[in-house]
C-alpha cells in the first residue's frame, strides 16, 4: 500500500511483453481454438428422452411414412425393404432403419480445394459456417435491406476465406440478380470456389442441372479422378417437405450428386406448429424420421456414401405465426439434435446463429450466442447459418459475418472448456507470486509470471473488434461505432489479394465453357 510507483511504470514491462506476443502471428497449433474440437458436454436430452425419440422416430417411419417419392426413389427403397402402400407412401420397418444405419459413413471428411480446409466429421467434433437461402443483403451504413447478387455471394466467399473461425461456406444468399436457374446454380459454384478454398456448400435447382455442376468442378479440381478423390463442394439437399413428404426433385438430384461423388447434406427444416408439431421434443422426433428416411435412401443407393444427418427444426412465433430461429427454443432443438446424431453414431448438422434481428445490434447478438454457444457444447459437428443471417433467414450481413467470426470465437473457447492439470492449476506459480518461493520477494501479481506469458495466447481467445479499452481510453480513441469498424475490416479484406483466385487459363476455360455474370 505504501507503493507510491506509478501502475504504467510497475506494470509496463509486462504490458510490453504482452503487447509484443499479442502481435506476432500465431500458427494453427498455438491457437487457443481450432476447427474440430470436441464438445458434448451439454446434454439437454438424458439418455431416456433420447431412446424414446429415436422409438418414434421409427415407430412414425413404419407407421406414417413418406409420400411423393419420384419412381425411381420408390424403385431404390422398395427394392431395399421399404413397403409402397396403397396409399402412396412409404413406409420403413425398424429394421431395414437399423441395417442402413450400420451401412452408413460414420466418419465423413469434407474436403477443401486445399487440405488445410479439411473438416473430419464425426463423434463431437465441432465446425461453424455460413448457410442458407437469403434473399437480401443488410446495408448497415442506410439500415436498409436490397435484393441480394453474384456479387455479394462472392464478397461473402472471400470475406469467409480470411476467417480463422468460419470453418466453412456453404451459400448464404440466392444470386437475385441471374433469372436462368441453371446459370444461376453455375454462378453460385462459380463465385463460392473462386472466392473460398474452404469446403462449399450448394443446393441444384433441377436434377438436369448437375451434370454441368460436375463438368465446372473437374475443370476446377483438374478433372474427375482428382475431383472424386477430394470432392470440395457437398450438395445440399432438401429432400423433405415437411410434414413427412419426399421433396419429388430433390430427391433427383440427391441422385445425381451421389452418382457423381458428391456428398450430401440430408436435410429436414420443418418448422415447429407449422409443418412440424409444436413441441420441442415432437419436432425433433419428426426431423429425426425424415433423415433416418434419407439414411435409408443414400445408403440403398450407395452404402457408405457420404451424407450429414441435416435435422434442421425451426421455430415459430405462435403469437403471429412468423418464423424465429433467435430464440431459445431453438437452441434447444439444435442442441437436442446434436444429441441424436451422437445417438446413431453419424455426422450431423443443424442450424444455429441466425438472428430475427434486422441489423447486427443487441438483439442479433444475444441471439446468435446463445444458439452458437449451445450448439458447440452439444458437440454438434456442422453448426450452419452461424453467422451473418439476419430477418428469420432473410437478409445476409457482410459485416455481422465478420462480427459473427469474433462471436464465435468466444463460443468455441467456452466450447474448449477448462483444463485442470497440475500446471493449469498453478500452485507453484501462486506460491511463487505470493511467498517469492524462486528466491524473489515474490511480486504480489501474475502479470509477470512465466505462465502467463507463455500461455496468454494458448488459453484466451482475443476479439478483433470487440472493444474492451476503458471509457476514457474510447473516448480518447473518438469512439469508434462497431459496425463502422466492421465496414472499415470488410474493404480490408476484399481489397487484399483473393487466395483462392483461379488461374487465368482454368477461368477463361470456365467462362468458355458457362455463362458467368461474375466480372472477370
Amino acid at each position: 500500500m505504501n507503493d507510491q510507483t506509478p501502475p504504467s511504470s510497475r506494470r509496463s514491462g509486462g504490458r510490453a511483453a504482452r503487447r509484443a506476443m499479442r502481435a506476432a502471428p500465431l500458427t494453427a497449433d498455438q491457437r487457443a481454438i481450432k476447427p474440430g474440437m470436441s464438445g458434448g458436454t451439454l446434454r439437454v436430452l438424458s439418455d431416456i428422452d433420447i431412446a424414446n425419440i429415436h422409438q418414434a422416430a421409427l415407430t412414425a417411419l413404419e407407421e406414417i411414412g413418406l409420400a411423393d417419392a419420384p419412381d425411381s426413389g420408390i424403385e431404390i427403397l422398395t427394392s431395399a425393404g421399404a413397403i409402397l402402400g396403397e396409399d402412396g407412401r412409404i413406409r420403413f420397418p425398424r429394421a431395414l432403419v437399423e441395417d442402413m444405419l450400420a451401412k452408413a459413413c460414420k466418419e465423413v471428411t469434407l474436403h477443401g480445394r486445399r487440405p488445410q480446409n479439411d473438416l473430419q466429421l464425426g463423434g463431437t467434433r465441432v465446425h461453424f459456417g455460413t448457410a442458407g437461402a437469403a434473399v437480401h443483403m443488410v446495408d448497415v451504413d442506410g439500415r436498409d435491406y436490397r435484393e441480394s447478387t453474384v456479387q455479394d455471394l462472392y464478397d461473402a466467399a472471400r470475406i469467409s476465406d480470411q476467417l480463422d473461425n468460419i470453418h466453412f461456406l456453404q451459400r448464404p444468399m440466392v444470386c437475385r440478380d441471374i433469372a436462368d436457374n441453371f446459370e444461376m446454380d453455375m454462378n453460385t459454384i462459380y463465385a463460392c470456389t473462386r472466392g473460398t478454398t474452404k469446403h462449399i456448400g450448394t443446393s441444384f435447382t433441377e436434377p438436369e442441372y448437375v451434370a454441368g455442376a460436375l463438368q465446372m468442378l473437374h475443370m476446377i479440381a483438374g478433372g474427375e479422378h482428382a475431383w472424386r478423390a477430394r470432392p470440395f463442394v457437398s450438395n445440399t439437399n432438401c429432400f423433405v417437405v415437411p410434414p413427412m413428404k419426399f421433396a419429388t426433385e430433390a430427391c433427383r438430384v440427391m441422385e445425381e450428386c451421389i452418382d457423381g461423388g458428391m456428398p450430401v447434406l440430408l436435410l429436414s427444416a420443418g418448422m415447429a406448429g407449422a409443418t412440424a408439431p409444436s413441441t420441442v421434443a415432437g419436432a425433433i422426433v419428426q426431423a429425426v424420421a425424415e433423415c433416418l428416411a434419407g439414411v435409408v435412401y443414400v445408403n440403398a443407393i450407395k452404402p457408405g456414401h457420404p451424407a450429414i444427418f441435416g435435422t434442421w427444426p425451426f421455430g415459430l412465433d405462435l403469437r403471429t405465426g412468423a418464423m424465429s430461429v433467435g430464440s431459445g427454443e431453438q437452441a434447444l432443438l439444435t442442441a437436442g439434435c446434436a444429441q441424436m446424431h451422437q445417438f446413431y453414431g453419424i455426422p450431423g448438422g443443424a442450424a444455429a446463429g441466425a438472428s430475427d434481428a434486422k441489423l447486427p445490434d443487441m438483439q442479433a447478438g444475444w441471439e446468435q450466442m446463445c444458439s452458437n454457444v449451445m450448439a458447440g457444447l452439444s458437440g454438434l459437428n456442422m453448426v450452419y447459418e452461424a453467422a451473418g443471417m439476419h430477418a428469420s433467414l432473410l437478409g445476409f450481413c457482410h459485416e455481422s459475418l465478420i462480427l459473427g467470426d469474433d462471436l464465435i470465437g468466444q463460443a468455441m473457447r467456452c466450447l474448449r472448456g477448462i483444463e485442470v492439470t497440475e500446471e493449469t492449476l498453478a500452485l507453484d506459480v501462486m506460491r511463487s507470486t505470493c511467498l517469492g518461493t524462486d528466491g524473489t520477494n515474490g511480486i504480489g501479481h501474475y502479470l509477470g509470471a512465466e505462465q502467463t506469458l507463455s500461455r496468454m495466447q494458448s488459453d484466451y481467445v482475443y476479439p478483433n473488434l470487440g472493444d474492451r479499452t476503458s471509457p476514457k481510453e474510447w473516448a480518447e480513441k473518438d469512439k469508434p461505432d462497431l459496425l463502422k469498424m466492421a465496414t472499415l475490416k470488410k474493404e480490408e479484406l476484399l481489397a487484399a489479394p483473393c487466395a483462392a483466385a483461379f488461374d487465368p487459363l482454368l477461368d477463361k476455360a470456365i467462362r468458355e465453357a458457362f455463362t458467368i455474370h461474375l466480372t472477370a
